[in-house]
């Protein structure tokens, strides 16, 4: 029995395999270039009066601006440092090596206070990030002063090697995060000094001359300064009309941290339509119910006949097993809900899947997975020559069939595992139960009773009140469906994609969704953000909320993150303040050519709603068909079914937060590559950021793409023909709008697409640019990446194209459990995801954890992560219980 915790995160598509060599590479800083006598002559901010630390602020600010130079990191050893190459954004200073300062002359007549403001917000950008480091330093003194003990934090990641110097003015001393209600959030308030009214900005809480004060609340203000910098696309009159914090979009640091400040429930569902959902799911649930059942009584049966017994005198000893504990199969890391066997010495424990296997002769044991990609240096990434040193891996050798034998004995019982096979090899398996006995096979009986009650005694209110309702209400929906074309397969009804817009998605138009959605077709929603606040999902907004109110520990965690290179398909690591610039700004290696870095799951997806509490309720409420999504209390969710306390599996949000640029460059995109989910998800993109390639880019891509094409023809990889996608435009020459670029596969395409990968898997390359030299599954390996000419070839060879669409800013997109899909971000993208188990995808959740569990040992996609057994049983317990108490309120 393995003691439980939390779901380890989905492996990134480009992440390291755990014996491959860690890159790493000097970075060159993004700061101004000092001129050659090396002295700079630092600003001093304006630090508020009646302060009796103002003389220490001043010495912090020449300190953090001194921490502000990076130090450059090196590569691996045996290779070439990677650099970049980054645009000053301040002024250039004088020869003499000094900053001169402007003079602040801020004007006693309030008509041009406005006009001074402006001119000292100009000049005071670059120190912005001062003055917020300042304030954190500050507000940890005072912790500090009230006997708080500040713990720094480490990362480590076995086989990463820090490969970004520390920048330590992105390391502000946190302060702790509490929910604040909406009258004690940073209230603004009247101070009097030197005569004059200055009001507090709600944003900054700093007392400012010239603020926005709000004629709607008439409580809140905001500094031209805060307008600027967090709400650049509001107007004053917009703000002093409806402030941010009266339109529930602020971004301060105290509303952040806020819950309950919008709702994020949709609409309000009746009784009678709870009771058709709840109807509806259990009736999509029971088969499955039964094949369960089915499956344990057969066992329970070869049991009894070992034991020479009938099966009603079979009694069956209970293991024990917590709420926070999940039990795997120790052979196939299969979830094991209830039955299975037991070893009475070791405690090794065997799922019903593999104990039949046994018992038929056609069990099958693969050894652990020591592949792995070979560090060959800068060079060879981008084209050229690999080390000397560095050769290709062999294959042959690294994973094979174990020899090991284990069958089953002459009564058909089954001894424990071999003990290289990590059992003792002494004991007989025995039958042992984690439920009570029967529970199960009575929640059968139940569910049937309660679907023939419901069926018999309210068939006549449900045909008078909603059969003809939801005909007519199915019939008119359907015929205003909005479809767009996204594939053009010969001879199939299905190229069109329903592509509703949100304020569509109520009620009416759920019986068009799941129409599409039991034909296994994504839908995608658009504009799902025009409908809400418009709360800002900038990272840099959620970096200084995350940075403002985390325990020291989180704090030092999160201000570096390990982000994926695409081109060397491994992680490096990076100050995420650097990472959120070359976000909007870009980052490049030496020779010009883009660097591409993502992000997965940050903030981790178990923390995101502590953290991040405001972006959490946002995303909830903009999400579509909240009956199947709502991750807290969707009625058609089976994830949410799962009773308190039972460990739960991590279905988000999670946040993907990555570069793109519209080229694409056939080497090192911006992707996610393709893969198949275990469970149904939707994908909305919250924020874009548009990165343009300069002229000189453009000529040094050209020549990198001919290094590259080179290469291949010299190791037998055959280069791709480039073609009209390359360039920025789709297919037609159509010019890219969106922010990324979905393609989707058909369930019924996947084993073409499977024969596809095998015969061609040579012309792709995985980690450290290497070609992939070995495939265990195709699609769940998480190697490969169709461009444009590889889905040319696809259809030319095999006949099949998967739907293929942008996906725009505010679009939500619904992808099936068991469609095989990858993404490539044409622009700077900011994703939140979420996902979820649908009662018309169970059969695929069951497959693909069939599926799953023939993976080698090691294998990233071969643990049960979803437990979908587990969801079943407890979903219709609940769902169960939920209509009787309908049926019955008494």
């Amino acid at each position: 029995m393995q003691p439980g915790k939390q779901d380890d995160k989905k492996d990134d598509d480009c992440s390291l395999l755990a014996s491959a060599e860690p890159l790493s590479r000097k970075r060159c800083a993004n700061r101004k270039t000092l001129p050659s006598g090396g002295k700079r002559i630092f600003k001093k901010l304006r630090i508020a009066s009646n302060r009796d630390n103002d003389l220490e602020d001043e010495m912090l600010i020449d300190e953090l601006e001194e921490d502000k130079k990076d130090d450059d990191c090196s590569l691996l050893a045996s290779t070439k440092p990677l650099s970049r190459k980054r645009r000053a954004n301040g002024e250039n200073l004088p020869s003499g090596g000094k900053r001169i300062s402007k003079k602040r002359h801020v004007a006693s007549n309030s008509d041009n206070n406005l006009e001074d403001e402006m001119l000292l917000i100009d000049e005071l950008e670059e120190d912005m990030e001062l003055r917020f480091l300042l304030k954190l330093r500050r507000q940890s003194r005072s912790r500090r002063n009230r006997g708080c003990k500040v713990i720094e934090g480490s990362t480590e990641e076995t086989g990463v090697e820090n490969c970004e110097a520390r920048d330590t003015t992105a390391s502000p001393s946190p302060t702790s995060s509490s929910s604040v209600d909406d009258n004690s959030i940073c209230a603004a308030t009247d101070v009097k000094g030197n005569g004059e009214d200055d009001l507090k900005c709600h944003q900054c809480m700093e007392e400012r001359k010239n603020v926005i004060s709000c004629t709607n609340c008439k409580k809140k203000s905001y500094c031209m300064q805060c307008v600027k910098q967090w709400y650049p696309h509001m107007k004053g009159s917009e703000i002093e009309a409806l402030c941010p914090f009266c339109r529930k979009n602020c971004n301060c640091n105290g509303c952040l941290h806020s819950t309950g400040i919008i709702q994020t429930s949709k609409r309000e569902i009746d009784n009678h339509e709870k009771a058709e959902h709840l109807r509806y799911l259990i009736s999509s649930m029971l088969p499955f119910l039964k094949q369960i059942c089915e499956e344990q009584s057969r066992e329970i049966e070869i049991e009894a006949n070992i034991q020479g017994i009938s099966s009603s005198e079979m009694e069956i000893p209970q293991t024990l097993c917590n709420n926070d504990e999940r039990v795997f199969c120790n052979q196939c890391a299969t979830s094991i809900v209830d039955l299975h066997r037991s070893c009475p010495e070791c405690s090794y424990e065997l799922c019903l899947g593999c104990f039949h296997e046994i018992r038929e002769g056609c069990f099958s044991d693969c050894s652990e997975l020591k592949f792995y990609f070979m560090n060959r240096g800068y060079e060879y990434i981008h084209g050229g020559d690999p080390l000397p040193d560095s050769f290709p891996v062999k294959t042959s050798e690294n994973c094979s069939e174990s020899l090991t034998k284990w069958n089953a004995n002459d009564d058909g019982s089954v001894t424990c595992a071999p003990k290289d096979m990590g059992g003792c090899n002494n004991c007989k398996l025995e039958l042992k139960r984690i439920l009570p006995c029967g529970w199960i096979s009575n929640l059968e009986v139940k569910a049937t009773e309660l679907l023939r009650v419901w069926a018999t005694e309210h068939k006549t209110l449900e045909t008078e009140n909603t059969a003809s309702r939801t005909l007519e209400t199915e019939n008119t929906a359907c015929r205003k469906e909005i479809l767009k074309k996204a594939a053009s397969r010969d001879g199939s009804d299905d190229n069109y994609l329903y592509c509703p817009d949100s304020i569509a998605t109520v009620k009416e138009d759920l019986f068009c969704f799941r129409k599409h959605w039991l034909n296994g077709e994504p839908v995608v929603v658009q504009n799902v953000l025009a409908q809400l606040a418009g709360l800002s999902w900038e990272p840099m907004v959620m970096w200084r909320a995350l940075s403002e109110n985390m325990e020291s520990e989180t704090n030092s965690k999160l201000l570096e993150v390990k982000a994926i290179d695409c081109l060397a398909g491994c992680q490096v690591e990076i100050n995420t303040r650097q990472f959120f610039e070359g976000y909007t700004e870009g980052r490049t290696y030496d020779n010009l050519w883009p660097e591409m870095l993502k992000l997965k799951d940050w903030p981790p997806s178990d923390k995101f709603e502590d953290l991040l509490p405001r972006h959490c309720d946002e995303f909830i409420s903009s999400l579509p068909y909240q009956e199947y999504t709502d991750p807290r209390n969707g009625i058609l969710n089976l994830a949410v079914k799962l009773p308190v306390g039972v460990l739960k599996p991590d279905m988000g949000p999670k946040t993907y937060i990555a570069y793109g640029i519209a080229e694409e460059l056939g080497r090192g995109d911006s992707v996610t590559k393709l893969h198949c989910d275990m469970s149904d998800a939707v994908n909305i993109l919250t924020h874009t950021a548009e990165v343009k390639l300069t002229c000189e880019q453009q000529s040094s891509i050209s020549k990198m793409k001919k290094l590259h094409e080179a290469q291949d023809e010299k190791e037998g990889v055959k280069p791709c023909r480039w073609c009209s996608e390359t360039d920025g435009h789709g297919p037609n020459g159509a010019t890219f709008t969106g922010g990324a670029l979905w393609d989707i596969f058909r369930r019924e395409d996947v084993s073409k697409l499977e024969a596809y990968l095998r015969n061609h898997s040579r012309e792709f390359r995985h980690t450290y640019c290497s070609p992939v030299e070995r495939v265990d599954h195709p699609i769940h390996d998480q190697s490969f990446y169709l461009t444009s000419e590889h889905k040319r070839k696809l259809k030319e060879e095999f006949g099949i194209e998967p739907w293929t669409f942008e996906q725009k800013l505010g679009d939500a997109v619904f992808i099936p459990a068991g469609c095989p899909h990858q993404v490539r971000n044409l622009k700077s993208c900011t994703k939140v995801a979420v996902d979820f188990v649908s009662p018309e995808n169970i059969h695929e959740c069951l497959r693909l954890t069939k599926e799953f569990r023939r993976l080698p040992r090691n294998h990233r996609a071969r643990e049960d992560k979803l437990e979908i057994k587990k969801m079943i049983i407890y979903g219709v317990d609940q769902a169960v219980k939920d209509l009787e108490a309908l049926i019955n309120p008494s």
